[in-house]
């Protein structure tokens, strides 16, 4: 079987026995290329790479070879991470670099980082489980790109325990309410609150939808998160609600001065109102999402039904709302045979 060998590109196999390329001129950029040389995609990405190379200045790479800050250019150079969604990239970028520079480890040698070090890093941010959590999966991905890049051979990272997280609270029916009594339909708060209610989408999602997105009777929704087209029937309330909401831009929601919202800010919006409404800390935005599982639960739905509409990739979650359902019916109905039975045996004394 021939090879093919081509100019500044080298090869070598990963922990899992996989051969990877990249191109790299002298101390250039290192460029990952995608698949086995000859293949169609392969030579595209080699030829833009030499074309790259050739017409413009070397790209200067920032930090030492063997740092951090230098695995973590190469990082966003490679088709690991450009192969992310946008919104995702974003989310590591800002996480990463937030990590190296907390941590002061930019200029400390890949190779030197210790399971002791990962636990510390994790450890120091124990009063926040989630952040913890989140800074242990983006340090994993860092150093297993280092391991199939040949920076080290061994993952400090194998077996450190994740922090155990609290859940988001779940709306009750009488927190929706108290929201709904402050916020009438009419107001950009309502409206808000309803698209997240009646969707049971993030609220990256429903801070983008548009009007072009309502068609026959139902909004289309693609997830940034995990890419799931939905087709989301209007329920009868939220139809409500954007009858009463005026189609002056395109995008739904817009801030006061008719602007998209930015994914925080609508965040932070969405808390100040919340807050406006009486409501305890436990009730976050996120939690509507979830009582838009829960009240589809309780009607009934099964996991299958609830994921057509909030979009869950796996019905763990899902699952645990529709069981939740069910013992509350069960329980209501033994508890009424209980009762019954007692009115029986007095109604024969």
């Amino acid at each position: 079987m021939s090879v093919v060998k081509l100019k500044y590109v080298d090869r070598f196999k990963d922990r899992h026995g996989r051969t990877r390329h990249y191109f790299r001129r002298g101390k250039g950029v290192r460029i990952m290329l995608p698949g086995q040389p000859g293949a169609e995609a392969f030579m595209l990405a080699y030829q833009a790479a030499l074309a790259g190379e050739e017409v413009c200045k070397p790209v200067a790479q920032r930090g030492d070879p063997g740092t951090f800050e230098r695995l973590v250019q190469d990082y966003y150079a490679s088709a690991d991470y450009l192969g992310l969604k946008a919104t995702t990239q974003h989310v590591y970028r800002l996480m990463i670099d937030r990590l190296v520079r907390d941590e002061k480890i930019g200029h400390r040698l890949v190779a030197q980082m210790t399971r002791q070090h990962v636990q510390q890093i994790v450890g120091r941010r124990a009063a926040t489980p989630a952040a913890a959590n989140n800074f242990l999966k983006k340090l994993k991905i860092l150093l297993h790109f280092a391991i199939d890049n040949g920076w080290r051979k061994d993952d400090p990272t194998l077996r450190i325990k994740r922090f155990r997280e609290g859940e988001y609270h779940t709306w009750t029916d009488e927190e929706i309410a108290q929201f709904e009594a402050r916020w009438p339909i009419g107001s950009r708060e309502r409206t808000a609150f309803g698209l997240l209610l009646f969707t049971g989408q993030r609220l990256f999602d429903v801070r983008g939808m548009g009007w072009q997105d309502v068609v026959n009777n139902a909004i289309r929704v693609v997830q940034s998160k995990t890419g799931a087209k939905l087709w989301v029937p209007l329920h009868l309330e939220l139809a409500r609600v954007l009858a009463a909401w005026p189609k002056k831009h395109m995008v739904m929601l817009t801030t006061k001065f008719g602007k998209p919202f930015s994914a925080a800010g609508f965040s932070n919006y969405m808390a100040d109102k919340i807050a406006a409404a009486g409501l305890l800390e436990r009730c976050v935005t996120h939690g509507l999402r979830k009582a838009a599982a829960r009240r589809l639960a309780e009607a009934g739905c099964s996991s299958k039904e609830i994921a057509a509409i909030t979009g869950h990739a796996t019905l763990k979650e899902i699952e645990r709302y529709t069981k939740a359902a069910e013992q509350r019916q069960l329980a209501v109905s033994a508890m009424g045979r209980l009762e019954k039975q007692g009115a029986n045996k007095n109604s024969q004394t």
